[in-house]
């Protein structure tokens, strides 16, 4: 067999087109695959598929995947066509899509290889540009949104995530559903979650059944903006709470730790992260320590009584029940006398309506969570981001659950 029927075969070229010359550089470990175009067949233009006149032709060239060790490329006089009413146009090649300098099946591979490695390790593997693979991401992360049909979203999730160091935030919404991320922004202003709620229609906002956050102002006002039974859809879920009463509970220990090491007691020393743990994943062999040290009299352990008591309340399927219970104890973290507790006690009194929604709704924000730690190690990975677009570019690489792939076109 003929290295042009071998690599026409390859390729899965057909007429007019045809492999005319394969050459190979062993100097230069390349391959280039001479495509030539059957000038005697009509041209029709790729967009009304009208036969149109011939205009000229161009020579364009495409990076294709490697041939054993060398870098293989196809190169093709490309025929352009003058449409009455698209003008001038090229012609399509079955190998590429339109403006790409690689072929599917190249551009394909690259993407592959990303979702498992960084830019600069997949640069690296294929012996190419960083730029030029970052440039094959991003046509990925346009080609899917292109493609991604509109979304009608029923649980939603809106969580931030740090960008750099210095508080430098994005705003990241996500589908509780299906665990896609449907929108990123800067900052995590009113403007940054606006921007999301007024792409959407009216019969959008309407369908939407909860919203899962964490207690941050700006966030919040747009939502009461923006869905008008905001106040029954808001849910803050167990995990932010968690998060505020574990603040308030090492505040008291710590203050505690200060007055008992300055009177040579260091029962708390070390205990940190015992207090802070979930009782049902401890360590066995830290239960005997650790369960004296609950049952002590010390603020920590009252506190931590505190904590522990606010963990029990996520079981009811009433409202009201709900609400008698929480203000129950509200009522105990407000008058504990512990001010790092009282003052969560506050700020739970604060967002109450937001925890009863969460808890009748059975809604939290796991899935947020969840995308918020494989942000981080996509960030990790890479060594941080300098670019506020392109790291809001690889989020939606990665979680947007897009359509990323080109796909092969008619000529």
């Amino acid at each position: 067999m003929r290295d042009t029927d071998h690599y026409s075969r390859l390729l899965g070229i057909k007429s007019p087109w045809s492999v005319g010359l394969v050459e190979l550089d062993e100097e230069a470990l390349t391959v280039k695959i001479h495509v030539r175009f059957d000038t005697s067949k009509r041209l029709r233009c790729p967009e009304c598929k009208k036969e149109c006149p011939r205009y000229d032709s161009r020579r364009r060239s495409w990076r294709h995947l490697d041939t054993m060790q060398f870098k293989t490329f196809i190169e093709a006089e490309v025929p352009r066509i003058n449409c009455s009413e698209h003008g001038v146009v090229t012609v399509r090649v079955p190998w590429a899509e339109d403006s790409s300098r690689y072929t599917v099946l190249f551009e394909s591979h690259v993407i592959d290889l990303l979702l498992d490695m960084s830019i600069s390790a997949v640069a690296r593997h294929i012996r190419l540009s960083w730029t030029a693979v970052d440039g094959i991401m991003q046509r990925a992360v346009d080609r899917g949104l292109e493609r991604r049909s509109r979304v009608a979203p029923v649980h939603l999730s809106v969580d931030e995530t740090s960008y750099q160091k210095r508080h430098e935030y994005v705003t990241v919404v996500s589908d509780q559903t299906s665990g896609a991320v449907l929108y990123v922004a800067d900052d995590r202003s009113k403007e940054s979650l606006a921007g999301y709620f007024t792409s959407l229609t009216e019969a959008e906002r309407a369908g939407i059944q909860s919203v899962s956050m964490d207690m941050w102002g700006a966030y919040i006002s747009v939502v009461k903006e923006y869905l008008s039974r905001a106040l029954e859809l808001i849910c803050f879920d167990k995990f932010h709470v968690a998060k505020y009463l574990g603040m308030g509970l090492d505040a008291v220990r710590k203050a505690e730790h200060r007055e008992l090491m300055a009177e040579g007691n260091d029962i708390l020393k070390r205990t940190r992260f015992r207090w802070l743990e979930n009782p049902q994943t401890m360590d066995p062999k830290h239960w005997p320590t650790f369960q004296e040290l609950r049952d002590s009299s010390l603020r920590t352990a009252v506190a931590y009584s505190i904590k522990e008591h606010a963990m029990c309340l996520w079981e009811y399927v009433s409202r009201t029940w709900a609400r008698k219970a929480w203000e129950n104890w509200i009522d105990r973290a407000t008058s504990c006398g512990l001010k790092p507790m009282v003052k969560v006690g506050y700020t739970v009194s604060d967002y109450l309506w937001g925890i009863i929604n969460a808890i009748v709704l059975k809604r939290d924000n796991a899935i947020a969570e969840n995308v918020n730690g494989r942000i981080q190690r996509v960030k990790s990975r890479a060594c941080g981001y300098r670019h506020r677009e392109r790291f809001r570019r690889v989020i939606m690489f990665y979680l947007g659950k897009l359509d990323l792939f080109p796909r092969l076109q008619n000529a």
